[in-house]
């Protein structure tokens, strides 16, 4: 055999076709897995960014807690009835479709009698939630209702030039370390009192979290509640940190500060407001029900619109990145088993002491290059199965999945190649096609 036609055979042998054969199946086969929980994903790119990802931000309401937070106490300040405050609760509450806001009706229906009352001819307008204001409430006549965050009606309340007893703050409190949401309810420059609301954290949340933790992912709670509230939350949740009485830009400049220390994020959003921190995060997901301007700043949406995909995404992303790194370790390791399997066969006959190598007494070179191109042929083959299962993941460290892909596709991937080729190379022989 000419010297340039085995210099050529071997550089075909050499390419390390294996894995680039097996890349596309790998992508495509994340991206199903992915739409299988009915999430769509722009690109196989950011199913890949997922299992990357080191900090995960994760909304409270609806994530971490059921999202029903109810109402379940009214507490007056002084010289306020409970009957007042609970009128003033429920004509805020109206036009609020949350259940929150629907908690706060019943209660006060329940409690004292008071009904939805038809207010189309009281010159009432309602005051929509604000992520800014962090209020909501209805101007009726001469009355400004508000009901919201504690710190944001206090504003209020000051602002038209009302006073707020000292009491109020330490019964804010005194709900929030016990992991409830307090909202305080105000007539212009009259703090009312406070609402009770009573919030549950999902069964099992710091079991995923934790298992979260166990592949490297820091998880920080993000919350529009007080730091009291958050704390009592994060606690019981396991988060290991959180973002209270968080703004849209608040959480831009959260991801913006996690990524200049070279750290990637995820999160989730469904509101206009969330468009800009969903399109700086390297994972945005955002919910089905969400605006359209949230649907195009993510690079993923939950057609289910639940927000605690995100832990799902994540894994999978991790077992694409763990399918890739297997695989890329047995082609490596098979390349290099097979180089020493066929280049003392191939190089022989201009240099007979390299017979001495030819441990598998492959019968020539003709034979040795092509049992090696029909040997690689047949293991893409036989892998594309494995790639499109994927490698089973299980949270662990990043030495003991080294071991592991050592251990199994890296001996896996040396061993092959050798009875591989050699039968390829008995039975070309015998059929003397080579």
């Amino acid at each position: 055999m000419p010297r340039v036609t085995v210099l050529v055979a071997l550089l075909v042998c050499l390419i390390p076709t294996t894995i680039g054969g097996l890349l596309s199946a790998i992508g495509i086969a994340g991206m199903d897995r992915v739409m299988q929980h009915n999430v769509l994903a722009m690109s196989g790119k950011a199913v890949e960014a997922a299992g990357d990802v080191n900090t995960l931000l994760l909304d409270k309401t609806g994530t971490i807690t059921l999202g029903n937070r109810q109402a379940i106490e009214f507490i007056p300040t002084e010289g306020v009835s409970e009957l007042e405050l609970a009128d003033a609760a429920q004509l805020s509450s109206l036009s609020d479709e949350t259940p929150e806001g629907r908690s706060i009706v019943v209660l006060a229906k329940q409690k004292y009698g008071l009904r939805g009352r038809d207010i189309s001819g009281w010159e009432a307008r309602f005051v929509p939630f604000s992520a800014y204001t962090r209020m909501s409430g209805l101007d009726l006549r001469s009355r400004s209702l508000r009901k919201g965050a504690v710190e944001a009606v206090i504003r209020f309340v000051e602002e038209h030039g009302g006073r707020v007893p000292p009491s109020v703050i330490e019964v804010a409190d005194r709900i929030s370390r016990t992991g409830g949401t307090p909202l305080a309810v105000a007539d212009g420059g009259r703090l009312l009192g406070l609402i009770h609301l009573k919030d549950v954290v999902k069964g099992g949340m710091r079991e995923r979290l934790a298992q979260l933790r166990a592949m490297g992912i820091r998880t920080v709670m993000i919350t529009g509640d007080n730091p009291l509230t958050a704390a009592a939350i994060a606690n019981e949740a396991g988060v290991d940190d959180f973002l209270a009485q968080a703004t849209p830009k608040d959480k831009m400049d959260y991801i913006k500060k996690e990524q200049a220390a070279g750290r990637l994020v995820a999160m989730t959003g469904d509101g206009t407001n969330d468009a800009p921190a969903l399109a700086q995060a390297d994972v945005g997901v955002a919910m089905n029900t969400g605006t359209m301007a949230a649907k195009e700043a993510g690079n993923m949406v939950d057609l289910d619109s639940n927000p605690t995909k995100l832990i799902e995404i994540v894994a999978i992303g991790k077992q694409l990145l763990i399918t890739r790194g297997a695989l890329t370790t047995f082609s490596i390791a098979n390349d290099v088993a097979k180089y020493f399997a066929i280049i003392p066969a191939m190089f022989a006959p201009a240099y007979p002491v390299l017979s001495h190598l030819n441990i598998m007494d492959l019968h020539n070179p003709q034979s040795a290059v092509l049992a090696a191109v029909i040997f690689n042929a047949l293991i893409i083959i036989a892998l594309v199965p494995l790639a499109l299962r994927g490698v089973k993941y299980k949270p662990q460290g990043a030495a003991s999945l080294l071991r592991r892909n050592l251990l199994i596709y890296g001996l896996g991937g040396i061993a092959a190649p050798f009875p591989g080729i050699w039968l390829i190379d008995q039975l070309l022989a015998w059929l003397k096609l080579a």
